[in-house]
């Protein structure tokens, strides 16, 4: 039975179409290209040869005719593989329009063979028949006019022409043949046509003709057809767009440039290695984009090692400033790429151990020489017309004279020559990116480990973890190591596994080799807190809190602790160091005291004191450090019963020198100059005085202080407590004095407080008139602020030891002079006191200053005291006249308790009219107060209180009550009955006559509107 390939046409058949257009048709060789409705046309083309517009319009009507008549032409009975094959040329129609509209073109091209729009339409039109169709992209958007060569490719690459369907290379061969004939035709009869025309027209056409790339384009993009035959879109294409890149000007090499290198991208191999190197030589911006074709490049093998040294290099000139990343990519990130690519393919870039030991010796070797011959100084130029001396080395310029970089056989391509990654690594990486030291230092390891150097690779981490200075790259340092050291212990363990291929010899000594790897792992998790402590060591040397960090991760050996102490006492600056500097002295000096860390060993004094006594000559940077080293060194005798040795430490470092008008606070003098007035080391001695030494030698110490003027106001109170303790009272009280002329208020205020509480305490009325001129001495200065209680404490002398009156006097005193704040204090003693001693009649006078005197905000409660007094002496209208007073400080949103307070005694001794008095008064003074901002802050304050509207809903229900009530309010006593008497009798008499007597206009208003 046949099957359904049987039934296709042969290979040969499909070829027997072709060629179509070579040679070219006419009406010779092919009868059938004209018809008789063609011959008006080409009778009116042989009458007017010469004319453009019979031509065009006679290929435009035979291209719409096709047109037509395509979309007329029933479906093709062929199979779909045949019509893939024959693509735009599969149907008869299709194949003799190609020969008919060919023919028209060629015989208008034998008129007019310089005609550019006429080729490139007989071009286009040769190229839909061979190409198919073209595809029409939408584009959002417009191009840059000058874009860089990597965006520039990157638009390209989106606009690449497409076409639907295709001619086979195989079967349509001959008209592959003859369209690119056609396009080395057109490119060779339009600059032959430009030679003819005169140097005017020339020069008017320059711009359209000879600089136009666009027949190049066109003839260009053919080759980045598909359906291309090999042996058009390999060697052929190549020499095309060399041929162009030769005709066109070099303002127009980047739009071949594009395309070539997105066409030499496709081919791939050597192709695109050879055509971007030559780009290169022009424009480095693209060698990233290169780089990246080297290592992953399409049938080929990479070039891992070109890659490295173009990277490389772009790292070194970015470094330098000579070259900006087309990607945005900074130095760093560029050299990091290269470090990529060496962990990548380290047996291809970089040299093995031997060699990388030997490039080293023979560099520094070099170095050496390169130093040892930079020892004479270049002689100057000549300027008396002399001849100039010329010696050393060529330097290499560029072509501007520009002193350029000498030849680095690492940043050469072509070069074979492997790279010294090691030294790489630390001249361009480490000694200029210090910040990314870790993942330097782990991809130079990660180079040795892909070489199977694990040796190396160890050591490469050792070195690492050694030089790094901050924990970032400590850790990632770390974490790459031990992950090194369990990949090595899981392969052990995974060869130990599979024994069925080892001896036992092999067994054995892979399980040695197992152990000592684990043990190594092991060492490094220990060593860890050790390593850390380096990095912020090395980071920051004078940093105490991190050496003392380290003297605790020794525990209890007494070696290293010792080893510890003493490099940490080398190397930090005193000057430099973080707090606390002087405590490793004082430590170390321990640690001998006590017998090492444990306490087992012998104590050694000897070598604690040599200790203590380097550190008193150290220039720590606060004077204060010194003084502890000096009292820690005091306080080691006496620890050890060694007392008279104690106070000789004290006497040394308290020694006053011969200038003693020495600033205390000016640092550009050392601190030993600066420590006899440590205020902290003589109250250090003088306690040791208080405590083993005698009187004497202790009031000395004290005089010393004194002297020095370095005492506090705390030092003349203990000087003056020992002296009492001792029965030294008259001294004593000098020390007081002496403390009160020495410092000011407010730090005086305390000393006079102790002094006189001290005095009246110990002489009480005896010494009288000393007491008063010692009050009068500290009230003469004091501020007003600090003076209430002297007052106090002097008005209480009076009153126990003294006269009533002079007690009284000096309160007065104290109301006048006291601050504002403690004035309602000061009054309410007074007063208490003059009732005591005067009666409640005699207050008046003082209720009444303090009204004068007091602010408004404490003048209500002390008008309520008065009307409390006045009330108690029965004087009701003295109390309400006072109340009323008070009321215009009071709002009553504010202060709801003091009306409330007056609403209870108008009930209780109040009257009708004077209750109605009082809230005229309270809606009077509401009024007043009833601005925005004394509203909204009473509102907020009777928020807080819980008492809003409450006092004022009483008062408003007492109202009403009391207007309903026309004959009066129980409880309430007739007007008239308790209304002051008129000391004018005729008066009452004519009020009570003319009360009968109504007036018929009166005008009536409520008590509301009063």
């Amino acid at each position: 039975m046949p099957t359904a390939v049987s039934h296709l046409p042969s290979e040969e058949s499909l070829k027997a179409h072709f060629p179509l257009t070579f040679p070219i048709p006419s009406p010779v060789t092919h009868p059938d290209l004209l018809t008789v409705k063609d011959l008006h046309r080409e009778e009116d083309l042989l009458r007017n040869p010469t004319s453009f517009r019979s031509w065009w319009s006679a290929i435009n009507t035979t291209r719409e005719a096709y047109i037509a008549l395509q979309k007329t032409e029933p479906p093709s009975d062929l199979p779909a593989e045949v019509i893939a094959l024959l693509g735009p040329l599969a149907s008869p129609l299709a194949r003799i329009s190609l020969q008919r509209l060919t023919y028209l073109y060629e015989a208008a091209l034998v008129q007019f063979a310089g005609s550019f729009k006429l080729w490139k339409s007989y071009l286009n039109l040769r190229m839909s028949f061979v190409l198919g169709n073209l595809v029409v992209k939408k584009r959002a958007g417009g191009k840059k006019k000058f874009p860089e060569m990597k965006d520039a490719l990157e638009e390209e690459h989106d606009d690449l022409e497409e076409w639907q369907g295709g001619l086979d290379p195989v079967i349509g061969w001959e008209e592959w043949k003859s369209l690119v004939a056609t396009f080395e035709r057109a490119l060779m009869w339009l600059p032959r046509v430009w030679l003819f025309l005169t140097l005017s027209i020339q020069e008017a056409l320059t711009p359209l003709i000879f600089q136009l790339p666009r027949l190049w384009l066109m003839y260009l993009s053919i080759f980045s057809h598909p359906k291309c035959p090999p042996l058009l879109s390999h060697t052929h294409a190549r020499h095309t767009f060399d041929r162009a890149l030769r005709t066109l000007p070099p303002s127009l090499h980047f739009r071949i440039w594009v395309r070539y290198l997105l066409w030499a991208e496709s081919r791939g191999g050597a192709t695109t290695v050879h055509v971007y190197r030559r780009y290169l030589a022009v424009d480095p911006s693209v060698t990233e984009r290169f780089t990246n074709l080297l290592l992953t490049p399409v049938n080929s093998s990479p070039k891992p090692l070109e890659a490295a040294k173009l990277l490389l290099s772009l790292a070194r000139k970015a470094a330098r400033g000579e070259y900006t990343s087309s990607e945005g990519k900074s130095p760093y990130q560029l050299l990091e790429a290269w470090i990529e690519v060496v962990e990548k393919f380290g047996d291809e870039v970089g040299l093995d151990v031997e060699e990388t030991i030997e490039s080293n010796e023979a560099i520094a070797v070099a170095e050496s020489k390169a130093v040892e011959n930079v020892t004479e100084v270049p002689e100057p130029a000549s300027t008396n017309g002399n001849l100039i001396r010329m010696a050393g080395p060529a330097i290499p310029v560029t072509s501007d004279g520009q002193t350029t970089q000498p030849y680095d056989e690492d940043e050469d391509p072509l070069s074979p020559q492997k790279l010294n990654v090691e030294k790489i690594i630390h001249k361009d990486g480490l000694a200029v990116y210090k910040d990314q030291s870790g993942r330097l230092w782990t991809g130079l390891a990660t180079y040795w480990i892909k070489r199977g150097e694990f040796d190396r690779a160890k050591e490469t981490f050792e070195n690492g973890l050694k030089s790094v200075l901050t924990i970032r790259d400590f850790t990632q340092i770390f974490d790459a190591y031990a992950e090194f050291g369990e990949s090595l212990i899981s392969a052990l363990m995974s060869s130990l596994e599979n024994e069925d291929d080892e001896t036992e010899e092999e067994a054995a000594e892979t399980e040695r080799e197992l152990d000592a790897k684990i043990a190594e792992f092991e060492d490094l998790t220990d060593r860890r807190p050790f390593l850390v402590n380096d990095v912020l060591i090395r980071r920051n040397p004078n940093d105490v809190q991190e050496w003392e960090k380290r003297v605790a991760l020794w525990g209890e050996d007494d070696e290293k602790v010792a080893a510890t102490y003493t490099k940490a006492l080398d190397t930090i600056n005193p000057r430099k160091a973080t707090a606390n500097f002087h405590r490793l002295y004082i430590n170390f000096a321990k640690f001998y005291e006590e017998g090492g860390v444990t306490g087992q060993a012998e104590e050694d004094l000897d070598s604690a004191r040599k200790i203590l006594e380097k550190a008193t000559k150290v220039n720590f940077k606060l004077v204060e450090d010194l003084a502890e080293v000096w009292c820690e060194w005091s306080e080691m005798e006496i620890r050890h019963g060694n007392y008279d040795d104690a106070i000789r430490v004290m006497q040394r470092a308290t020694a006053i020198p011969k200038n003693v008008k020495v600033n205390y606070h000016d640092h550009t003098l050392s601190t030993q100059t600066r420590l006899f007035k440590s205020l902290k080391l003589w109250s250090f001695y003088v306690d040791l005085e208080e405590s083993i030494g005698t009187v004497e030698s202790t009031k000395n110490v004290y005089d010393k202080i004194l002297e020095l003027r370095i005492a506090n106001a705390q030092v003349i109170v203990n000087y003056a407590a020992f002296l009492e303790e001792n029965k030294y009272f008259e001294e004593s009280f000098k020390i007081y004095e002496r403390g009160v002329e020495l410092f000011t208020f407010p730090i005086s205020f305390e000393i006079w407080n102790i002094y006189l509480s001290k005095f009246v305490k110990r002489y009480g009325g005896s010494k009288l008139e000393r007491a008063r001129d010692l009050f009068e001495q500290a009230l003469e200065k004091c501020p007003p602020k600090s003076c209430k209680p002297l007052f106090l404490m002097y008005a209480n002398l009076e009153e126990d030891y003294g006269l009533a009156k002079r007690s009284m006097n000096i309160l007065d005193r104290a109301t006048k002079v006291v601050a504002d704040q403690d004035k309602f204090d000061m009054f309410t003693i007074y007063i208490a006191k003059a009732a005591e001693n005067y009666g409640l009649p005699a207050t008046r006078p003082i209720y009444e200053r303090a009204l004068e005197v007091l602010p408004d905000r404490q003048t209500a409660d002390m008008c309520l005291r008065f009307a409390a007094m006045e009330r108690k002496l029965g004087e009701i209208d003295r109390a309400r006249a006072i109340i009323a007073h008070a009321s215009q400080f009071c709002d009553p949103r504010v202060h709801p308790e003091f009306w409330a307070h007056w609403h209870s005694f108008e009930l209780d001794t109040g009257s009708e009219d004077t209750f109605k008095e009082m809230l005229r008064i309270k809606r009077s003074v509401q009024a007043q107060f009833n601005t925005e901002a004394s509203y909204l802050a009473a509102e907020a304050t009777a928020a807080k209180q819980g008492t809003r509207n409450a006092q004022d809903e009483e008062s408003q229900d007492a109202m009403a009550a009391a207007e309903k009530q026309a004959g009066g309010v129980k409880g309430f006593v007739a007007a008239t009955t308790t209304r002051l008497p008129s000391v004018d009798g005729a008066e009452v008499a004519a009020e009570s006559a003319a009360a009968p007597a109504a007036n018929v206009d009166e005008i009536h208003i409520s008590d509301d509107e009063l």
